[in-house]
């Protein structure tokens, strides 16, 4: 039975070949490119108008500086937002509920806001490590904290991700589980585990998506702080 819960978070393979490559290679195949035409589709209006309204949220308190990262962040964020609502369907698998995928997203970004810092900043950044007017006896103490708490924000950041997807998947595996095997047995009891399947469906689509704008929100509150 365990074997069984977590088997879907096993990355699949076909003749030898991880098809983990393919998963995060279909998103961006998804998404339609803007047209020279006047008026554009429905999907294509909303796209953009997703687009500009997160990008304008995200780096409109951030100095102009952090703007260069427009592009990047957004990207981010849809990138993360399909492939998150892509795993919730059937027979599917999620690249972000591997850790691994998570923190390689998560360090190096992180790891060039902690660089511009330290390159453009290097007082105001190293400033972060000792508050002002800490008592002399407890700057070695406090140094020590702030410098683990300030390499602990990509694994926070990665295992956010990682724990929030796996326990939702989990979930709703155990409830759908719950509900075929009482159907036969309780149809009452059946049909009201398969309304409460279809509300932690609604849940974890809400879930995919304030995820991915969290994990890209964090990243720009980072770059903010060093810029």
């Amino acid at each position: 039975m365990a074997l069984g819960l977590f088997d879907q978070f096993s990355s699949p393979t076909y003749l030898g070949i991880p098809l983990i490559f393919l998963a995060l290679s279909l998103p961006w195949m998804l998404f339609p490119s803007p047209s020279a035409r006047w008026l554009n589709n429905p999907l294509l209006s909303a796209q953009g108008w997703f687009i500009n309204t997160f990008t304008k949220q995200l780096f409109l308190p951030m100095n102009p500086k952090g703007h260069k990262w427009a592009l990047l962040l957004t990207s981010l964020v849809i990138f993360l937002m399909t492939l998150n609502l892509l795993g919730l369907l059937p027979y599917t698998f999620t690249p972000t509920t591997q850790l691994s995928i998570n923190l390689g997203l998560a360090v190096p970004l992180w790891m060039a806001t902690v660089i511009i810092g330290l390159r453009d900043q290097p007082t105001h950044a190293l400033g972060h490590l000792l508050p002002e007017g800490t008592p002399t006896l407890l700057i070695p103490a406090l140094i020590i904290i702030e410098t683990i708490s300030l390499f602990i924000r990509p694994l926070a950041l990665g295992v956010r991700l990682t724990a929030n997807l796996t326990a939702g998947h989990l979930l709703i595996q155990l409830v759908a589980m719950a509900t075929f095997t009482l159907m036969p047995l309780m149809p009452l009891v059946a049909l009201s585990t398969a309304l409460l399947l279809f509300l932690m469906t609604l849940l974890e689509i809400a879930v995919a998506m304030i995820q991915a704008y969290v994990f890209v929100l964090l990243l720009g509150l980072y770059l903010q702080e060093n810029i």
